[in-house]
């Protein structure tokens, strides 16, 4: 019985290197692929290009880098919320004046930032409920297809 490996089928059949002209092999070098019978190569047409296996999630970049992760993004956005809460804060702070507010037929005064802050969130909330609307209508839309 003949082993995978080494055995009597995986021998050249053809004539050794040694054997060839011009070419001087001391005793029990390994061949090159090739001056053995029998070998066959592809030819540079038939070669395709090795690609890099796609990135494992959570895997090293290959610059040696972690990939940022999800709760790093919301520390980021944690951090610059405050920064955005402190400056509101300062603004606020700042612009204590009263202010007379005239909104159909109704009349108030209160604070001039205090006013800003309530026409910024009502801006706000009108953006977000048709950008709702809209995303609602394209999500039906990609139901349908």
């Amino acid at each position: 019985m003949t082993h995978a490996r080494g055995g009597a089928a995986d021998r050249p059949t053809g004539p050794a290197h040694h054997d060839l002209p011009g070419t001087d092999v001391p005793e029990g070098a390994l061949e090159p692929a090739e001056l053995r019978a029998g070998d066959v190569r592809p030819g540079a047409e038939e070669v395709t290009p090795v690609r890099p296996a796609p990135a494992r999630p959570g895997a090293a970049t290959p610059a040696g880098k972690t990939r940022p992760t999800r709760i790093s993004g919301t520390w980021v956005a944690v951090i610059a919320g405050l920064v955005v809460l402190a400056v509101l804060l300062v603004f606020i702070l700042q612009n204590l004046a009263p202010a007379t507010v005239r909104f159909f037929g109704a009349e108030g005064s209160l604070p001039l930032a205090i006013a800003m802050l309530f026409s910024a969130i009502g801006g706000a909330v009108l953006v977000a409920l048709i950008g709702g609307a809209r995303i609602l209508q394209l999500r039906k839309q990609a139901r349908r297809r």
